[in-house]
């Protein structure tokens, strides 16, 4: 992929979530927000959001707004829009934790800031959207990954939705009926967040990028199977969510729409398992075995939910299964993604311009291994120790996980930082009177790609 056009505000994306991140642990560390007593209290859900419609939703349009060019084979469209619908996304995460945190004090200022940061997200990741949109839309007709990554983008419009719905009935807006109807589409906001926009975006982006940092062939039937399983998946919680709408019992399309989820996330399984036995790269770096791990985590959430269903015990498990998914599943994968994505950025940013003109360091020598592993080893140990808090139902060792992953994530934030600013890099790779690249704004050169 060198010589792939350079999207500016991607690192801007990425450290604005990676901070969010390292924000969302400490306060779960430091007991603020307490998953295990009170899982829908104001405070968790505030924290919930930090991590959710900014760590990981920033993580996701960042990511996206450099890969899908590359997928869909073109340029990004509409590109200015990228900093406003940063900057938009940003305040109203913001404004929405501090609307949550309001309502959990009585302040008079909750309503407001609920709305106002619902209506803010709404634009923010709507601009988002509409770039990702339009850059796929240009490049009809798609194959199965970018189409995969359009069923996302229908993912984040319904969260998007059922969001400003949700946030509209706690902020007093809705008359008291359909304030409680809205009430009851929380199960779908999560599910359309989290397993809907994320994780199909993850599958789609994972399919390109695994290959690609394990030199290893892309799967031609996979990702074709897996967008089938996916729009059933989705056409099933649609139908659900009418049902429950208009108050029909939906556990039956609820019920045929985890199946359906479950067998796509079996086909990317199997394709992964095909894409790791044919790498060419047979020393893998640490971020493709923290990938693999993040992936293993999700078939465990999978695992443990459809136990859990099947035992009558969903009540209980259900937010272990968030957990996982959350932290192990989407975070893990986006922290090992970043060990490739900050290097290759950083690589294509300062020596991309100057590639076959003199001698150039490899884009792994700009981030070895050995920097990332044991941080990986400290995030993933964390997400398990919190999984197991939430099972036991042990508040103090919910904290002690989240401590680890706090700093773990804050020492890859480190990391990260280090190799933007080119530390390690022999000095003969050095470009005489060029800066070296800032923390979160790429510097395209006069002629470079943009």
């Amino acid at each position: 992929m060198h010589g792939a056009t350079l999207s500016r505000w991607t690192m801007s994306w990425l450290g604005a979530a990676i901070v969010l991140l390292v924000a969302a642990e400490a306060l779960f560390a430091l007991g603020f927000a307490d998953p295990v007593s009170a899982p829908r209290g104001a405070e968790t859900l505030a924290v919930v959001h930090l991590v959710t419609a900014g760590w990981l939703g920033l993580l996701t349009i960042g990511s996206a707004l450099q890969f899908v060019p590359v997928l869909a084979a073109g340029r990004l469209r509409a590109a200015a829009a990228s900093l406003p619908s940063l900057i938009l996304a940003l305040l109203g995460d913001l404004a929405l934790v501090g609307g949550f945190v309001a309502l959990g004090r009585g302040a008079a200022a909750a309503p407001h800031l609920l709305a106002g940061g619902a209506a803010l997200l709404v634009a923010g990741y709507g601009g988002g959207g509409m770039m990702l949109g339009l850059t796929l839309r240009a490049a009809r007709p798609l194959a199965a990954v970018p189409r995969l990554v359009g069923l996302g983008l229908v993912g984040l419009a319904a969260t998007l939705v059922l969001g400003a719905g949700l946030a509209s009935g706690l902020a007093g807006l809705l008359p008291p009926d359909p304030a409680g109807r809205v009430a009851d589409l929380l199960p779908f906001h999560i599910v359309f967040g989290l397993g809907g926009w994320l994780t199909a975006t993850a599958l789609a982006v994972s399919y390109r990028l695994l290959p690609m940092f394990l030199l290893a062939a892309e799967p031609s039937v996979g990702p074709k199977r897996l967008l089938r399983l996916a729009i059933a998946a989705f056409a099933l919680v649609g139908l659900a969510l009418a049902a429950v709408a208009v108050g029909f019992d939906a556990r039956l399309a609820a019920g045929a729409s985890a199946t359906a989820a479950a067998a796509a996330i079996a086909v990317h399984g199997r394709d992964l398992a095909a894409i790791v036995r044919g790498r060419r790269r047979r020393d893998m770096e640490a971020s493709g075995r923290a990938s693999l791990l993040a992936v293993l985590t999700l078939w465990a959430a999978v695992a443990l939910g459809l136990g859990a269903v099947l035992l009558g015990e969903t009540s209980r498990v259900v937010p272990t299964v968030v957990h996982l998914a959350g932290f192990g599943w989407l975070s893990g994968l986006g922290l090992a993604q970043l060990g490739k994505i900050v290097p290759f950025l950083t690589w294509l940013e300062y020596f991309g311009p100057v590639m076959g003109r003199r001698p150039t360091p490899r884009t792994q020598d700009l981030l070895p291994s050995r920097r990332l592993e044991p941080w990986y080893v400290v995030f993933h140990a964390g997400v398990w120790i919190g999984a197991a808090a939430l099972l036991a139902e042990a508040p103090a060792l919910y904290r002690f996980g989240a401590l680890m992953q706090g700093v773990a994530v804050a020492a890859l934030l480190v990391v990260f930082a280090r190799t933007r600013r080119l530390a390690g890099v022999a000095a003969e790779h050095l470009r005489d009177g060029v800066d070296r690249p800032r923390l979160f704004v790429a510097t395209i050169e006069p002629g470079s790609k943009r």
